[in-house]
């Protein structure tokens, strides 16, 4: 043999002789089990906010009737249908929407529960010789919503406040109720108040009946539509001759 070729089988030799270098395994990794958080830990939202009262409130009225908001409810009517049209309350029923709408516990503010009717447009039937499709009963709905109408009739009942704004408290197969929220123009905490004594001014007199409310704007097509189609709905309808209808 070559002495290379000697070299190669002896180097082949000691590789075969020499001990294997063992194969760390590794551990399995077992997960820790969670930690049970003590009673009373404040949730926290996606944004690493804590939750508060007012955000309880609003996810328990996204569905009243289911679960215990139900069985509230079902009392609530029965109580409310044996009360008069308009009910004046000493705190609101849903706390984080009157706040949102600028609802403050002060002297000056007041809320008072409104019941109207529910349905369109009831119009008597016409007793006179006409055809049937020309009398003008069916087919026709108002254009002012529900809630336009407890705004106005609870400024009716009280000539000295200005409507706020106003929210649903519940409804039944006759009737639908909601808060509304007024406030005294003429009381000195209201005119002391920089975010509320807005209302003070002559502009804002009788704004219910000129649509000025969220409710009113709303229906009058300010709040969710801009744009193509709609040039005509600013500033108001009867500014352009009703051609936006």
């Amino acid at each position: 043999m070559n002495p290379e070729q000697l070299d190669v089988n002896k180097m082949a030799e000691e590789g075969k002789s020499a001990p294997k270098k063992e194969r760390k395994v590794k551990a399995p990794v077992t997960e820790a089990a969670p930690v049970a958080k003590p009673e009373g830990t404040p949730k926290v939202d996606k944004n690493g906010g804590v939750k508060g009262m007012y955000h309880f409130i609003g996810e328990a009225w996204k569905n009243p009737h289911d679960g215990e908001m139900k069985r509230l409810m079902w009392q609530r009517l029965i109580d409310w249908r044996k009360e008069e049209t308009f009910v004046r309350v000493d705190k609101p029923l849903r706390l984080d929407r009157a706040r949102a709408l600028g609802y403050k516990a002060k002297q000056g503010v007041v809320i008072v529960r409104a019941r109207v009717r529910k349905g369109g447009l009831r119009k008597h039937r016409i007793r006179k010789g006409r055809k049937p499709k020309r009398k003008g009963i069916l087919k026709i709905t108002m254009r002012k919503s529900i809630q336009r109408i407890a705004e106005e009739r609870a400024s009716r009942k009280y000539p000295n406040l200005e409507v706020l704004a106003s929210y649903w408290v519940g409804e039944d197969g006759r009737h639908k109720w909601f808060e509304v929220i007024m406030l005294d123009p003429n009381h000195p905490v209201i005119k002391s108040d920089p975010k509320l004594n807005w209302i003070c001014g002559s502009a804002h007199h009788d704004r219910v009946n000129r649509g000025l409310t969220p409710a009113g704007k709303k229906g009058r097509g300010l709040v969710r539509v801009r744009g193509m189609g709609v040039e005509k709905n600013r500033p108001s309808l009867r500014a352009h001759d009703r051609m936006g209808t």
